[in-house]
């Protein structure tokens, strides 16, 4: 029997509610499976990590309708109300519970270079890895998902 941790690894590199939400309920879901979790942000995921950034995160309807002036608005307005009605937790809650329960939020290193983006501008929490860090954990991992 193997008594070694499985771990589990997410990628997330939108910094909408849609690109949001996958990562962190999978992530706290894989650690209370009792996996170690953790969850890489990258490009514009970044900025969910960021403080402030959770909160500032928005829906854009597809296709068409996204074009649509003042629609990104109107959607993210409406789809922060289903969340609410259906008693979901903020991204920012997620993200704190995310933490809570052992789920490591890190940080892209190339990305925190390319944006120019001061450690210090980052949550409570959060590591900065580079992409060859994040390898020599993924490959371990018995779930690793591109959310």
């Amino acid at each position: 029997m193997n008594d070694k941790i499985e771990k589990a690894a997410f990628i997330c590199v939108k910094d909408t509610l849609d690109g949001a939400y996958p990562s962190l309920v999978l992530g706290i879901n894989a650690a209370r499976q009792g996996m170690e979790s953790k969850i890489f942000y990258s490009f514009m995921g970044l900025n969910l990590v960021l403080k402030g950034g959770a909160e500032r995160a928005k829906f854009f309807p597809p296709g068409a309708m996204g074009s649509i002036p003042g629609m990104t608005s109107l959607a993210t307005g409406m789809m922060k109300k289903k969340i609410d009605k259906a008693n979901i937790p903020s991204l920012a809650e997620l993200q704190e519970m995310a933490q809570l329960e052992g789920v490591e939020l890190i940080a892209c290193h190339m990305t925190v270079q390319m944006m120019e983006i001061d450690e210090e501008k980052f949550i409570e929490g959060v590591s900065v890895w580079t992409a060859e860090d994040f390898l020599k954990y993924a490959k371990d991992c018995k779930i690793c998902l591109f959310t």
